[in-house]
């Protein structure tokens, strides 16, 4: 155990949440008590068990350590000189940054009434004074417990959530990513009046492959397109699949002759493409409608990707890229 003093030791250093895990990182413990000798029975409990702890006299010094020291497990007395307890906890829960403290009360008042105002302000936990050292020890091991399968549930809603906006087969984001993306992307090319540009994108003869060569087949050729517009896509821009063998590119801050060469490089480079399904040749190609504005509209997205949407068309007929601007 690491004990430290918020006076003595005010550069404590933030790092990521300390969880003991997988990686091997120390759950952060605060403990907070204007007694010293409540400190020093406290950090006696905690003495050889696998925490970095930091102790504080009054609430004031309790926020100020929560912020820099970014505990996992909070411990703190119910009377204070500043703040009771409770108090404590209604504050740590209404300024909440994301990270969950698990909160355990120390109490002297066994009143029912009063452990379940301290229950209702916030607090996980309660332990009643005086204590016993192992029943503290224990109390904090299930809320380290708690705070790992909090955290554990937390990455698996993130990937749920990278998942429900990605196209499974091509890893291209999918068309609720694009459109989320594209919403905030126009309403500041609206406010600050710079290009907006969607490039829609199809295969042409897709369903020939499907058809004579298999859905593998058609699959290696929507994975090696979407490599391609991933490849040209810049930081700043988006690239995803919509569905089917239709992809879209949304692209801001360039005049048109940017895009209409980009357009043309991008069917270049998915021309040249060799694709060998059972023993022959296959080449393929893609065309390519832009719907967009660069001066002065206020448009909806679902307005631009019509506009992008009849261009294709015209491409499909003609071969070229075609832009609708209206």
């Amino acid at each position: 155990m690491v004990n430290l003093s918020l006076d003595d030791k005010r550069s404590v250093q933030v790092a990521t949440p300390a969880i003991q895990d997988a990686r091997g990182v120390r759950p952060r413990v605060l403990a907070v008590d204007d007694s010293q000798f409540s400190r020093k029975l406290l950090e006696h409990a905690l003495a050889d068990q696998p925490y970095e702890v930091v102790f504080a006299k009054d609430g004031r010094e309790a926020l100020a350590s929560i912020a820099e020291f970014r505990p996992n497990i909070l411990i703190t007395d119910w009377m204070l000189p500043d703040l009771s307890g409770p108090e404590l906890c209604r504050k740590i829960r209404s300024e909440s940054n994301g990270r969950y403290t698990y909160v355990i009360l120390l109490t002297s008042n066994v009143e029912k009434d009063s452990i379940v105002e301290g229950l209702a302000a916030g607090a996980d936990d309660y332990l009643t004074k005086p204590f016993h050292p192992k029943e503290l020890v224990a109390r904090v091991g299930v809320g380290c417990r708690i705070i790992e399968m909090n955290r554990e549930i937390e990455e698996k809603n993130e990937l749920l959530e990278a998942a429900a906006r990605t196209d499974f087969l091509t890893g291209l984001p999918n068309r609720r990513a694009v459109e989320e993306y594209a919403a905030k992307q126009l309403g500041g090319a609206i406010r600050h009046q710079f290009p907006f540009w969607v490039i829609l994108v199809d295969l042409n003869k897709f369903k020939m492959v499907n058809d004579q060569y298999g859905h593998l087949a058609g699959d290696e050729v929507l994975k090696r397109l979407a490599a391609i517009l991933k490849k040209n896509t810049r930081t700043s821009d988006i690239c995803g699949r919509l569905g089917g063998d239709e992809f879209i590119l949304v692209v801001t801050h360039v005049p048109v002759g940017h895009i209409t060469n980009l357009a043309g490089r991008l069917g270049d480079s998915f021309t040249m493409e060799e694709f060998t399904f059972e023993g022959q040749n296959v080449q393929m190609t893609a065309s390519f409608g832009v719907g967009g504005f660069d001066h002065p509209e206020r448009p909806e997205f679902h307005q631009l990707l019509a506009r992008a949407d009849t261009a294709l068309y015209e491409a499909k007929i003609d071969g070229r890229v075609r832009v609708n601007l209206k």
